[in-house]
């Protein structure tokens, strides 16, 4: 019978947690002039902006995952198995969150973002924890949750990619790299650890297809990000019920009403 099992270590969450919000806090009270960067590519110019808050974002989520790494380590139940699968949303989360606070100037709306966006990396790698124990009761809990969680991080990158009128070579990139993220690891949650690479890489592009069909529509960036993320989860589930031999209607049910439902909510909000 599945009983509760363990909770990651309050010091060790406390020290990641703080860490995170340190380097956001003190990014946010340094104003350094944005250097931009020319790459030519078969002779044409594609001119590339990089400033403090895109590369502390990165080294945020770099961070986060080696963060991940330090808590699981903890967990009596690992022993010397891979952390590398706990990594991913946890480095998103922290990656998400930069891009976020990048496109908002210091105010009282960027603490709110700030305050939940920390809120819901302790979540994330409360969840992520609470999954190294297959016995524990909230297991399936916790998976739902990392599950709902990458898809609302990849509904908000990309409505936020493309609210800040993103070149399309910054913003096919970015959407492609995040679904594929949010692919592999809902896979590898949904079929108990098998990595799908293939099914990740044709999600990832075909979201990018249509995430480039889309930019040339007049279209608000909440309906952009929702048509994206319901794509992404129709063709993940998709894919799920391939793998798992799943026929018939329940193949198609999970993914049809979930692509359904987030259109008509994109349609209305439009």
């Amino acid at each position: 019978m599945n009983q509760p099992g363990h909770l990651p270590n309050a010091d060790r969450l406390s020290v990641i947690t703080a860490i995170l919000f340190l380097v956001y806090a003190l990014a946010s009270l340094v104003n350094l002039p944005i250097q931009e960067i020319n790459i030519q590519v078969f002779g044409s110019v594609y001119p590339l902006q990089l400033n403090l808050a895109s590369i502390v974002a990165f080294m945020v989520a770099i961070l986060a995952g080696l963060g991940a790494d330090w808590l699981l380590r903890g967990h009596p139940g690992l022993k010397k198995q891979s952390t590398t699968q706990y990594l991913l949303i946890p480095a998103m989360t922290a990656w998400v969150l930069g891009v976020t606070l990048n496109t908002l100037r210091l105010s009282p709306q960027w603490w709110l973002i700030f305050a939940l966006g920390m809120l819901l990396q302790v979540v994330v790698y409360t969840a992520e924890y609470i999954i190294v124990d297959l016995s524990d009761i909230r297991h399936i809990p916790a998976v739902m949750v990392l599950i709902a969680v990458s898809f609302a991080l990849f509904l908000i990158l990309a409505t936020t990619v493309d609210a800040s009128n993103a070149r399309l070579y910054v913003l096919f990139p970015a959407v492609v790299t995040a679904m594929f993220l949010v692919s592999l690891r809902t896979l590898y949650l949904r079929l108990d650890g098998r990595w799908c690479f293939a099914w990740s890489i044709a999600t990832a592009l075909i979201v990018g297809q249509i995430a480039l069909g889309l930019h040339y529509l007049p279209i608000g960036s909440l309906t952009f990000g929702l048509i994206l993320a319901g794509s992404g989860y129709a063709l993940t589930s998709l894919a799920a019920g391939i793998e798992s031999q799943n026929k018939g209607i329940q193949l198609w049910l999970e993914p049809g009403v979930m692509f359904t439902l987030i259109a008509v909510l994109a349609l209305v909000l439009q």
